[in-house]
């Protein structure tokens, strides 16, 4: 059984600091830098947007600050909490009370209800009864899901399960929301919908949230964006801009693109 997560005070600057993070995979010739040396802050109530190339290592660096993965070098803290330092018995504690997480494929249970989703993580950390009902309920009710609570993943829409998933994430209050992908499988109206949520979460309950995405909309909400490619992390205007202008075509053949952009 794990022990309960002792939190210390909270702190209103960055409460997210990861330093010189890496996760390498493979040896020898097989050997990837999935995540090569990561610095990273976040603030409470900021939403970090971090984009790249497919394969760059974005899930990878989601499943280690979510204590998922063990990273193979550096350090992570979140709300004073040193998550490289825990034992493996301590990461569920930690990811129940600190972490939740939005999943491109939604991951809920088909077997159980949207309330009995949400109920779940509360359940797995404790909490069970009335007062964890009624706190799903009204999870769903803020994401406007009052009218499908009782319904199962497979009869909802996309929207709908993801609005599911966004309040299972929130059942605990965790401190940090990491959202990989989370409108991928949505058409355009849901995923503005779900962007606009998770903005909300980011204001009005002033948590960090972290996405990774290739979806342009959410650049609109996003406090700061990066990049990441090749494990590494970018100011995401400078390698946006090398990489819009390595994929230009050879200057015998490029047409006048001043007034455009990469």
């Amino acid at each position: 059984m794990s022990r309960p997560l002792s939190l210390p005070a909270a702190d209103h600057e960055a409460f997210l600091e990861v330093r010189g993070l890496a996760k390498t995979f493979g040896r020898g010739a097989t050997e990837t830098h999935a995540v090569n040396g990561v610095d990273l802050e976040v603030r409470r109530g900021e939403l970090l947007l971090v984009m790249g190339p497919s394969g760059a290592g974005k899930t990878t660096l989601l499943s280690l600050i979510g204590g998922l993965m063990r990273p193979t070098g550096g350090t992570i803290r979140l709300a004073g909490v040193d998550v490289t330092a825990l034992q493996e018995r301590d990461l569920p504690a930690f990811r129940r009370r600190l972490v939740g997480f939005v999943f491109q494929n939604f991951n809920l249970l088909e077997a159980l209800s949207a309330l009995e989703n949400v109920e779940l993580p509360m359940n797995l950390a404790g909490e069970k009864g009335q007062r964890c009902r009624l706190k799903a309920e009204r999870l769903l009710v803020e994401l406007g899901m009052e009218k499908r609570l009782g319904f199962r993943p497979t009869v909802l829409s996309g929207g709908e399960r993801q609005r599911v998933s966004i309040a299972r994430a929130l059942a605990n209050d965790p401190e940090l929301i990491l959202a990989d992908e989370p409108t991928a499988n949505l058409d355009s109206q849901n995923g503005r919908n779900v962007v606009r949520l998770l903005r909300d979460v980011t204001k009005q309950r002033n948590r960090g949230v972290i996405i990774v995405s290739h979806d342009d909309r959410i650049r609109d909400v996003a406090d700061r964006i990066l990049w990441l490619e090749d494990g590494r992390l970018h100011r995401a205007d400078m390698a946006i801009d090398r990489t819009a202008r390595a994929t230009l075509p050879p200057a015998s053949c490029r047409i006048d693109l001043q007034n455009g952009r990469g």
